[in-house]
């Protein structure tokens, strides 16, 4: 009985000595939501789970980012925030995202990515990112199905002849 007390103790010790070595965000856009953890690597990388990863990787949901969201077009935009802050291949981030589409978790993403960018320097981040709209939160979302609509937001009921 004693034994396992020392045990838990121990353990519990162990997580409070654990340092955070990670800046989190959250981004969103419509209806995804993007949880952003930003590492501050060392020289040697970090370990992930059971993989070993280097400065410059980005994880979403477990897989890499080229693989997640490919395309050119993808790539530019999640870059973005790393070419205007100076930062490319200087951290790792993890990306957790859900809901919406592919579109929007993309952009969920690229506003987590600078919202972590801004918390980890603002003296120098903040004014460029604020600057291209990446901290600004698009508010714009899906409009609700209205009642005595034929299905949509906006569309009327057909009336009958006579």
């Amino acid at each position: 009985m004693a034994k396992k007390k020392t045990e838990q103790k121990e353990k519990v010790e162990e997580k409070t000595t654990l340092k955070k070595d990670f800046v989190f965000a959250v981004g969103r856009r419509k209806e995804a939501i993007a949880r952003v953890r930003l590492y501050k690597a060392a020289n040697n990388g970090v370990l992930w789970g059971e993989k070993k990863v280097k400065k410059g990787e980005i994880f979403v949901n477990g897989k890499p980012i080229g693989e997640y969201f490919s395309g050119k077009v993808a790539e530019v935009l999640y870059m973005e925030p790393f070419r205007l802050t100076n930062t490319v291949g200087k951290y790792i981030l993890t990306v957790k995202v859900e809901g919406g589409g592919k579109k929007g978790q993309l952009e969920a993403t690229v506003h987590g990515i600078s919202r972590a960018l801004q918390l980890l320097d603002k003296e120098k981040f903040r004014s460029v990112l604020k600057k291209k709209g990446f901290l600004t939160r698009d508010a714009r979302v899906r409009e609700r199905r209205k009642v005595g609509t034929g299905g949509k937001a906006r569309r009327k009921k057909q009336s009958p002849k006579r």
